[in-house]
């Protein structure tokens, strides 16, 4: 086993498991591998390890950097890493690329063994329900019976959740970020327009483009764009770009002429470059059909009745994609249930992607929360 105990250089492994992996869906995946990286070192008795679930476009590059000279470093670098909220000093921390991702781990880029071909449109849609599955197994590898925590903002943080409803006595604490337990009919709505962006265009080839040598440059270029919007507050893009103008005044054209619109196009370009489209379909579906209380006759009540662990939940002000009064549903449903809960909800100019900032009350926050954890891991 690598691991990482200085976070300055980050090293990715690929886990294989050669074993079969039943999905929500009905289909069966006869094997499958994990792309992780670990940061820090498990403790004698293994009571230290944490799990970060990422979100939509996240992977498992949490914290840290390739070489000296990479200039970009892991996604939450600002949270994981020594001396950092998450202290790999004092946590053994684990973050994956979930099945599904286009980052390493098994998901349409792999070659299927049954047909010795990528997999492209024929990867089966996977959910919140599965990556926890998977992420079990990948906790069974590991040998930790039980993780500290597990964390995650947004989509991340219904893994969290998930995990401490389907395995209550593996989860001692779940960090539900920026999250909810459901998406609205709003965001549902969102997710679509960005998935026919990617579905009908031209280059799509019903999900099989790299067959063609090509892929939906346009459609991913506009789901991101959109996306992105939906992650950024109003008042945030004001300060950032206001209604200042790229070139000399009206052009009464429809190239760039707003700072905002150039910001927009290069992030559009950058992530179509990065990121698979039929990977982008199925995480916006996993969203989509994220419903821990299925089970439970759509009690959320009594669905978290099952769960062991303690739970912080923060939300952001300006965050309208997954808004404050999601996160307080939240914490009602835990209070009702019995739960422990800590609630945090931060004043921030950066919208939904605020859970990726370091704004200081809610590093303040997460610090202050994992160092009791950290306490209870050098008592057990």
């Amino acid at each position: 086993m690598t691991h990482n105990t200085d976070a300055l250089v980050a090293l990715p492994q690929k886990i294989p498991f050669d074993v079969p992996l039943a999905l929500q869906n009905g289909q069966t995946l006869p094997r499958f591998d994990l792309m992780v990286e670990t940061y820090g070192s498990l403790n004698a008795d293994k009571s230290n390890a944490v799990l970060i679930c990422h979100a939509l476009s996240g992977n498992h590059h949490v914290a840290g950097r390739y070489s000296l000279e990479d200039k970009y470093p892991g996604w939450w670098d600002s949270m994981v890493g020594p001396g950092k909220p998450v202290d790999t000093n004092r946590f053994f921390v684990v973050g994956l690329n979930n099945l599904g991702g286009c980052h390493g781990s098994t998901g349409p880029l792999s070659i299927n063994p049954e047909t010795g071909e990528e997999y492209g449109a024929d990867f089966p849609v996977v959910t919140v329900k599965d990556w926890v599955k998977s992420q079990a197994l990948l906790a069974d590898h590991f040998g930790i019976t039980q993780w500290a925590a597990i964390i995650g903002g947004s989509l991340g943080g219904m893994q969290a959740l998930q995990w401490a409803i389907d395995f209550p006595e593996r989860v001692r604490h779940a960090l539900v970020i920026a999250s909810s337990t459901r998406l609205s009919a709003q965001n549902i709505a969102f997710n679509d327009v960005a998935r026919q962006a990617i579905i009908t265009d031209p280059d799509f080839h019903d999900g099989h483009y790299r067959r063609h040598n090509t892929i939906p440059r346009r459609g991913l270029r506009i789901a991101r764009m959109m996306g992105h919007i939906t992650y950024l507050a109003e008042q945030g893009l004001g300060k950032k770009f206001g209604r200042n103008m790229h070139s000399n005044g009206y052009q009464y054209g429809y190239d760039v002429e707003f700072e905002v619109e150039s910001y927009l196009r290069y992030q559009g370009d950058k992530f179509a470059e990065r990121f698979d489209a039929n990977t982008y379909l199925r995480m916006t579906k996993a969203l989509d059909y994220f419903a821990p209380a299925a089970e439970f006759g759509n009690d959320l009540v009594a669905a978290l009745k099952t769960t062991q662990a303690k739970f912080f939940v923060a939300s952001f002000s300006t965050d309208w994609r997954f808004a404050p009064a999601r996160s307080r549903a939240l914490v009602k449903h835990l209070v009702r249930a019995g739960k422990h809960v800590q609630y945090i909800e931060v004043e921030s100019h950066h919208g939904h992607d605020a859970f990726l900032m370091a704004d200081e009350p809610y590093i303040r926050a997460v610090r202050a929360y994992m160092n009791n954890v950290a306490k209870e891991c050098a008592h057990d």
